[in-house]
C-alpha cells in the first residue's frame, strides 16, 4: 500500500525575480533535508507560474516537518519573493515510474582490440 503524500506550493513570480528564486531553491536543497522527504522539484510554468512539489513517504513525515519551528520551507521561500503561495496536499493513490532507457553500447570496431 502506498502512503505517499504530494504537497504542491504554487505562486506567480515576476520574471526579474526568477534567478533569485532558482538560487534560493538551490540553497534550500543543499541543506539537510527532512526525514521522509522522497523527492522535490522546482517547476516553471507559463506566464510566471512556479511550483514546488514535494513527495513525502507518508502524511506523518510531512506533518512532522510542518510542525517544526521553521515550518514548511517552500511557502516561506515564495513569501521571501513577496509572493503569496497557494498550497495543496494530495494523497498518492497509485504510481508508475518508467525505467530510464539504457545507453546504447558503442559498436566494437571490426577486428577489435
Amino acid at each position: 500500500m502506498i502512503n505517499w503524500v504530494l504537497a504542491e506550493v504554487n505562486v506567480s513570480v515576476e520574471a526579474e525575480h526568477e534567478d533569485r528564486l532558482i538560487a534560493a531553491y538551490h540553497r534550500l536543497i543543499a541543506r539537510p533535508l527532512p526525514e521522509g522527504l522522497l523527492q522535490t522539484e522546482l517547476l516553471r510554468g507559463e506566464s510566471g507560474r512556479w511550483r514546488i512539489q514535494t513527495l513525502w513517504r507518508d502524511r506523518s513525515s510531512m506533518d512532522a516537518m510542518r510542525s517544526t519551528s521553521a515550518g514548511p520551507s517552500a511557502p516561506r521561500l515564495f513569501r521571501e519573493m513577496n509572493a503569496q503561495p497557494e498550497f495543496e496536499i494530495f494523497e498518492v493513490v497509485d504510481e508508475w515510474i518508467t525505467k530510464e532507457p539504457e545507453e546504447p553500447e558503442e559498436p566494437e570496431e571490426p577486428g577489435g582490440a
